[in-house]
């Protein structure tokens, strides 16, 4: 007999504070004891009636799934480094340290010795202090580490439960830090990456999830000025979020913290950390705290709007993240399909990842029509291109790595509420987009007498922040009005004012795009009926697709081109145009 998710969790000797769908930290019946009882390292989610979890300390992990598409991690072992019985610490160590800045006290206080004569050890230890790796350099800058061991951020022990947590890039750094009076400080084992690829299954990162910072309310990034310093820089801002994230300002004659102490003292080490910058988010600022993004926006180096793959519809549209996007059109004119076939082409060609909140149809249903979309056959029985078992679990395992669900079974959930878990999917898994299908399905719910339209800008405004703070594309599905036939008939495409609900939609949108099918021709118009910048991510105009019923895709249809009008033309104007 098959059991309950409530029953395999006692047997597990997981015991959970609620059983309601959502996320929570416990204790690990694996590790504790004899790891530290005050600490609460195993991860549970809870949705769909199963729960999955992952323990920070021990690896512990699983599900309460029987049968799943679905991989959960196995479980990593670790080997122990070996540490000599007698270590060496001659006086040449505590000079080369000095030349630096760094003084023998605090070496002796990290337990630094030398290895094999030339390899200067830096051991790593775990949340209870044990060490469980070592990294070693030689003078000349070569680095190893023991093999097969724990990856954990250096200083972890001393630092795990400040509430402002500093970023450096490298042991020295850290020395540098602790010599001038800041003990919590931490850097990742493996160094800066070459460039920023926001890879959620980068290995150099494992560290932060062995490593859980629960206490940190504020997060200072202190990386090296230099590319790969930089490249840290926004891996760590986008794994923690804006909203936690500080910058410090480097003096014009330093790349690192431990030259700044060799040059300048502790003095300006203080002075530079005391003086970081939070992110924007609320609040009045300073020219000055802007000047390297302004830097970075001469130099070209922003984010800039991606190629979805089709040339047609990249001449008008191309996403952006940080910016808010409404899609909308007739129901059964083709919107949501054509949504997600672009959300997989953009998946296909930049490997973006998604949070998807789409609760029209189920889960298992929307896979379908994802999986239709991926592998161009038809998933039904009856059709003579229907995709093979094989063929199917392929689909699913590739729709798995890059679409995240967002469920609730019993209650219809409010935007604070797909906020908190979208948050989590970026900052957990790397997602780059939130969608939102249809916006008429999140709570309607208002607070005391505010009207439709208040609550509508409020929503918008909700998403446009989480978009920039996290710097994500958001795209949502929105219904037009009860639209009125036109002469022959048929319903004209719905422009950005004829969105149900406000005209919040059309003010305060950076993108609107409408798609309308004609049935008589079966050709599909995507019309853009806002660009907020343009030409920077497309422009007013229209691409034309035909959908192929025996791939389960939208085709380029190529007879017409795009054709550029302004956003206030109504359907006659642009069929003079077109005339």
């Amino acid at each position: 007999m098959k059991k309950t998710m409530h029953e395999i969790l006692n047997i597990k000797e997981i015991k959970l504070k609620s059983y309601e769908e959502g996320n929570q930290k416990v204790k690990c019946p694996q590790c504790q004891p004899p790891h530290n009882s005050s600490d609460r390292p195993l991860s549970v989610s809870i949705e769909s009636g199963n729960a999955v979890w992952n323990c920070h300390h021990c690896g512990n992990s699983g599900t309460t799934a029987t049968t799943s598409n679905f991989e959960t991690r196995p479980r990593k072992e670790y080997v122990k480094p070996v540490i000599p019985e007698v270590v060496s610490k001659p006086s040449t160590l505590y000079t080369w340290f000095a030349e630096r800045g760094i003084s023998k006290e605090t070496v002796l206080k990290k337990d630094i010795y030398i290895e094999d004569k030339y390899w200067i050890a830096f051991p790593y230890k775990d949340g209870d202090g044990e060490i469980c790796n070592i990294k070693y350099r030689t003078q000349s800058k070569k680095f190893k580490q023991s093999a097969n061991a724990k990856r954990t951020l250096y200083n972890y022990d001393i630092a795990k439960d400040a509430e402002t947590i500093i970023f450096v890039e490298g042991e020295m750094d850290v020395l540098a830090l602790i010599e001038c009076g800041f003990d919590n400080v931490v850097t990742l084992p493996d160094g800066a990456p070459q460039q920023a690829k926001l890879d959620p299954k980068d290995k150099r990162f494992t560290a932060l999830e062995n490593c859980p910072l629960d206490n940190a309310k504020k997060i200072i990034l202190f990386t090296d000025s230099d590319e790969a310093g930089k490249a840290l820089h926004k891996e760590l801002l986008h794994r923690f979020g804006k909203e936690l994230c500080w910058f410090v300002d480097y003096p014009s004659d330093c790349k690192d913290a431990n030259e700044i102490l060799m040059k300048h003292g502790c003095e300006k080490i203080k002075e530079t950390i005391e003086s970081a910058n939070p992110y924007p988010i609320d609040g009045l600022f300073r020219a000055n705290q802007y000047y390297g993004s302004v830097l970075d926006l001469y130099d070209g180096n922003y984010v800039k709007p991606i190629s979805v793959g089709y040339d047609n519809l990249d001449d008008i549209y191309r996403p952006l993240k940080g910016t808010f996007a409404v899609w909308t059109g007739i129901p059964n004119h083709g919107k949501s399909t054509f949504l997600d076939q672009m959300l997989m082409k953009i998946s296909e060609k930049h490997n973006w990842r998604y949070a998807v909140f789409s609760p029209e149809h189920s889960v298992k249903m929307h896979l379908r029509r994802l999986v239709q979309i991926k592998m161009k056959k038809a998933f039904d029985e009856g059709f003579s291109n229907r995709m093979s078992k094989e063929e199917l679990q392929a689909g699913l395992k590739w729709i798995n790595e890059r679409f995240y669900f967002i469920e609730t079974q019993d209650t219809t959930p409010d935007i604070d509420y797909i906020l908190k878990i979208a948050k989590g999917s970026v900052l957990k898994y790397g997602c780059d987009a939130l969608i939102i299908d249809p916006y008429n399905e999140v709570s309607a719910i208002r607070k005391g007498n505010m009207r439709e339209d208040e609550h509508i800008r409020d929503f918008i405004s909700k998403l446009k922040r989480f978009a920039r703070i996290h710097d994500v594309a958001i795209f949502v599905v929105a219904h037009p009005t009860k639209l009125q036939k036109d002469s022959n008939g048929s319903y004209p495409p719905p422009s950005s004012y004829e969105i149900s609900g406000s005209s919040h939609w059309s003010n305060m949108s950076d993108a609107i795009l409408t798609v309308h099918r004609d049935f008589e021709t079966d050709v599909t118009r995507i019309i853009t009926r806002k660009i907020r910048e343009q030409p920077f991510y497309g422009s007013i105009g229209e691409a034309l697709f035909k959908y192929n019923k025996l791939t389960n895709n939208f085709d380029e249809h190529k007879e017409m081109n795009v054709i550029d009008m302004p956003h206030w033309a109504d359907d006659d104007d642009y069929a003079n145009i077109r005339e």
